[in-house]
């Protein structure tokens, strides 16, 4: 069960923000096994002054087509599978959206089962 939160600058194209929630959505199904269905977005686009980034952190050169993933999932993946999701993710967005790979930021926040409820006040995946 992953949570997926995108932070970009406002785009031109209203259904850009979208989009980028699409690939981002197929690339965990590839690479790390997230079940069909199991889509949770939140697609935020910010105006200059809400959007703050630095632009040559570790000597990678950011543009203002910078896209912030944030996902929160499940603890568990391997490092090799974390990889292959970060450079899916990137060549992704990359080849279908011209997103530059040095402005895709990804943060994975890993948590417990228990630490979910889909509904009902239930902890469904605790046991």
């Amino acid at each position: 069960m992953p949570l997926v939160r995108v932070d970009i600058k406002k785009h031109q194209d209203p259904t850009h923000a979208k989009r980028v929630g699409q690939l981002i959505y197929a690339a965990m199904h590839s690479a790390i096994g997230v079940p069909e269905h199991d889509n949770f977005q939140i697609l935020a686009e910010h105006d200059e002054q809400h959007f703050i980034f630095d632009t040559e952190y570790l000597g990678i050169q950011r543009t203002d087509n910078l896209v912030i993933i944030q996902i929160t999932l499940n603890e568990g993946r391997t490092l090799e599978q974390k990889k292959l999701l970060y450079k899916t993710i990137a060549e992704s967005l990359h080849g279908e959206l011209g997103v530059r790979m040095e402005d895709v930021f990804i943060n994975l926040v890993e948590v417990k089962k228990e630490n979910w409820s889909f509904g009902n006040g239930i902890a469904q995946y605790a046991s």
